[in-house]
């Protein structure tokens, strides 16, 4: 994987993709699936919207800080069974094959066989709605992986996959930021 630049990290979520959320609980890793999601500007915050029936929620209240995993569509069925099973019983790592990686800046692990992933730490937890806002501290993404198709969750337990990327860079311009202008 190869740093991002942290003004960039939104343009990994802003399509809204089906995360994975890695915690570190002092003991043990853990991941979830969410598919809800917001970027909350160009600066590197992100709100996820969890809560104390997610296992992974403690850690996050406990340690503040968590990885956003980007997972592409090769990886749909592994997503979909994190999403099923719970932390409590069952050691998600070793059970779906993924590799945790240390993050440089928070105790969470990346995912090495996703996409991409954002190092957070929480800065705040809007309890009245279950939204966990996020600062992002470090940004990568893997350019050599060959499949960058995202997932979307409909709800209803199907999925859209991301198709073809138009480029519309110049007609936006003027409300890009700096960091994404069209070169």
């Amino acid at each position: 994987m190869q740093p991002l630049k942290l003004d960039q990290a939104f343009t990994l979520m802003e399509s809204g993709p089906v995360v994975l959320v890695t915690t570190h609980d002092g003991k043990a890793h853990n991941i979830m699936t969410i598919s809800w999601t917001m970027v909350l500007d160009f600066t590197p915050r992100f709100a996820i919207a969890t809560g104390a029936w997610n296992h992974s929620f403690a850690a996050l209240r406990k340690t503040r800080e968590c990885v956003i995993a980007i997972p592409a569509v090769d990886m749909l069925d592994q997503v979909v069974g994190i999403g099923t099973c719970s932390g409590t019983e069952t050691d998600k790592f070793t059970e779906f094959r993924l590799t945790p990686v240390p993050g440089k800046l928070v105790q969470a692990p990346l995912i090495q066989e996703c996409l991409a992933n954002i190092e957070c730490r929480v800065v705040d937890i809007v309890r009245k709605h279950n939204i966990v806002v996020l600062e992002a501290v470090a940004a990568y993404v893997d350019d050599m992986r060959k499949e960058k198709r995202m997932i979307h969750a409909v709800g209803d337990g199907t999925f859209i996959v991301d198709g073809r990327r138009m480029d519309r860079q110049k007609m936006m311009a003027s409300k890009l930021p700096e960091s994404c202008q069209p070169h």
